[in-house]
C-alpha cells in the first residue's frame, strides 16, 4: 500500500497562536509514529509562521521513521538542510501571503536554481522531491533536473471532489502523470488537500508510493485524538491496496 507521511505543521500553528510551548510538534511526531505512520513531514517556511528551526533539530534527533523537510529552494534553506540532514527534502513554492502552499513549482522559470539546489542536497545523499502539478512538462523537467522523487499536487482533484466537479478527469490526469513519472525514472509521491473522504482513489494508484497528509488528519485529531486519526487514515490506505490501478 502507499505509505503515509503525516504533516504536523498545524500542531505548531496552534502553539504559535498563543506563543506558548504547547502543543509540542515533537510529542505529536512521537504519537504519529506510534500510531504506525511511515514518516513525519514539516515545512520550515521562510517566515517561520509555524515550524521553527529548533523543532526540526529536535525532530531530526528523535524521528525513527522518515523526516521529510519541505522548504523553498533558497540559499538559507539549502544550507539548513545540509546542516540538519533530513531523510528527504521536498522543494515547494512559497508565498508570504498564502495560507498554505497553493500550487506546484514553476520549474520552467528558473531551472538552474532548482538544479543547483538538487545537486547540492543530493551530493550529501539526501534525496530530493519536487512538488509539481501533474503535467508532462513538469514531470519530464523534474527528471532532467535530477530529482529522485516528485510529489504530485493533488489539489485540483481534491477541489473537484469537494465541489462535486470533474473528479474522474482529475483522477485520470494524476494516473497518467504517475505512469509517465515512473517511465522517466522518477519515484512518485502525492499530496495536497487529501482527506478521509477522497484519499482512497489516489492511494489505489499503483505508481504512488507515499502520500503526505496534514490538515485533515490534524483536524480529525482535534475531535478524536491524534493516534486514532492516524490509524483511521492508515486503514483507508490499506483498503485501497486491494483496488490499486494497474
Amino acid at each position: 500500500m502507499a505509505t503515509l507521511g503525516v504533516n504536523i505543521d498545524h500542531i505548531a500553528t496552534i502553539r504559535q497562536a498563543r506563543g506558548e510551548e504547547e502543543p509540542d510538534p515533537l510529542e505529536a511526531a512521537m504519537i504519529v509514529e506510534k500510531a504506525g505512520a511511515h514518516g513525519i513531514t514539516v515545512h520550515l517556511r521562510e517566515d517561520r509562521r509555524h515550524i521553527q528551526d529548533a523543532d526540526v533539530v529536535a525532530l531530526r534527533k528523535k524521528v525513527k521513521t522518515r523526516l521529510n523537510l519541505e522548504m523553498a529552494a533558497t540559499e538559507e534553506m539549502v544550507r539548513f538542510a545540509l546542516k540538519i540532514k533530513p531523510d528527504q527534502v521536498t522543494l515547494v513554492p512559497e508565498k508570504r501571503q498564502e495560507l498554505t502552499t497553493e500550487g506546484g513549482l514553476n520549474l520552467v522559470k528558473e531551472p538552474e536554481r532548482f538544479e543547483k539546489a538538487i545537486d547540492r542536497i543530493q551530493a550529501k545523499h539526501i534525496p530530493v522531491s519536487l512538488f509539481i502539478y501533474p503535467d508532462d512538462r513538469s514531470i519530464k523537467l523534474s527528471a532532467w533536473l535530477g530529482a529522485t522523487f516528485i510529489e504530485i499536487h493533488t489539489g485540483e482533484y481534491s477541489q473537484a471532489f469537494r465541489l462535486k466537479g470533474k473528479v474522474d478527469k482529475e483522477l485520470t490526469t494524476i494516473v497518467s502523470a504517475a505512469k509517465l513519472a515512473k517511465e522517466v525514472g522518477l519515484r512518485v509521491h502525492g499530496g495536497h488537500g487529501l482527506t478521509y473522504e477522497n484519499v482512497t482513489p489516489i492511494a489505489a494508484i499503483r505508481e504512488i508510493e507515499d502520500l503526505n497528509i496534514g490538515h485533515n488528519i490534524i483536524a480529525r485529531a482535534s475531535m478524536v485524538g491524534l493516534e486514532r486519526a492516524v490509524k483511521e487514515m492508515l486503514a483507508l490506505l490499506q483498503k485501497a491496496k486491494t483496488g490499486r490501478k494497474k
